[in-house]
């Protein structure tokens, strides 16, 4: 079990606590890097973007979301598979 790890970022010019688990917070800021993003822009994104949810429900769905999208772009389509095998 991992502890949660509070963090204050600032979200529109307005400071805030984000409470997470050690993973969840590594991987939101090795998505600021990939995406050259401050994590206060991402987080705000983010926030603008949820629906009716917690901010911290909506940073896991998304740390999921773009995770599992950057794992289909590795994986190589059924059609190029197919061709590798033809050849």
């Amino acid at each position: 079990m991992s502890t949660l790890v509070n963090r204050n970022i600032t979200l529109k010019g307005r400071r805030t606590s984000l409470r997470l688990e050690p993973d969840m917070w590594e991987a939101l800021f090795e998505i600021c890097v990939r995406e050259n993003c401050p994590i206060g822009e991402l987080c705000t994104q983010i926030d603008e973007a949820k629906e009716d949810s917690s901010l911290t429900a909506a940073i896991r769905v998304y740390i999921l979301i773009y995770f599992r999208n950057a794992a289909a772009a590795e994986q190589p389509s059924e059609t190029q598979r197919a061709m590798g095998e033809a050849s």
